[in-house]
Parts: structure tokens; sequence; C-alpha cells
């Protein structure tokens, strides 16, 4: 189990701190919810952790396959509602990879965005929307998925 500490700092600021690492960063509320967006915000950082766990489970399966997808690119952006309650509504992710893939590959690293362990976390009522390019033109995803 690991721990991350959170130290609120007044002014809507927190200081996060991952316990193994001693790495930190901070946090704002943002703009449209009387933040001064000075750092990313608490629901960023969701969208933020589908995008980066995305890109590391397809490393990890580039890894044991020797393919260097250094270059993957993923551009993730969240949408809010306040209706029945603030939450986050949808997250959209654009990925782009930076090599052809054969359809064994391609089928494979669509798989993940499916899987990783954040998306299966999430709540189901957060609509994930998915663009897959590979060195910028779109695939169907859907004739992927299983």
């Amino acid at each position: 189990m690991v721990t991350i500490n959170v130290e609120y700092l007044g002014d809507l600021h927190c200081k996060v701190t991952h316990e193994p690492s001693k790495t930190s960063f901070f946090t704002d509320a943002p703009l449209d919810n009387q933040g001064r967006a000075e750092y990313i915000s608490p629901t960023d950082l969701t969208a933020a952790s589908i995008a980066s766990c995305i890109a590391t489970i397809m490393g990890i399966a580039a890894r044991a396959r020797n393919i260097d997808i250094q270059g993957l690119h993923i551009s993730a952006k969240k949408e809010m509602t306040n209706v029945p309650f603030r939450r986050i509504s949808a997250i959209y992710l654009d990925i782009d990879f930076p090599i052809e893939l054969d359809e064994e590959s391609k089928k494979l690293f669509i798989n993940i965005i499916k899987n990783c362990p954040v998306s299966r976390s999430l709540n189901p009522e957060i609509k994930i929307e998915t663009t897959f390019k590979i060195k910028g033109e779109v695939v169907d995803i859907n004739e992927y998925l299983k």
C-alpha cells in the first residue's frame, strides 16, 4: 500500500507528497470553482492519471515486445458538470502513436485503453471518449475492442 500525504496550505492550495519517492506537487481549485488555477486541480489529476496509466501500461507491453514507442503522445481533457452535483462528466483522450503498428499490436494497445486500472476504477457514469491515431491517422478502435 502506498501513502500519499496531502497538506492544506490555505487559499485553496494543497501540497501532495508521494511518500515512497518524497516527490511533491501542488494543487489549486480551478478558475470555475473559486481557485486561481495556479496549479493542477484535483479533477485535472483524474484526467492526467488515466492518460499516464494508459501510457505506462502501453510502455510495459511495448517493452515486452521490443517495440520502441518513445514519442507516444496522449492529450487528456476533462469536462465538468454541476448536475446533479459537481463532478467529472467526461474525459476525452487523444492518443497518437509515433510508429506504424501491425494488426496484432494495434489490437493489444487499443485494448489497454479500456483495461487500465484507472479507467476501471472510475464511475461508469463518466464518459470516456478516445481518439486513437497512428502517425496522425485516426484508427477506428471499435474494430479492435473485444
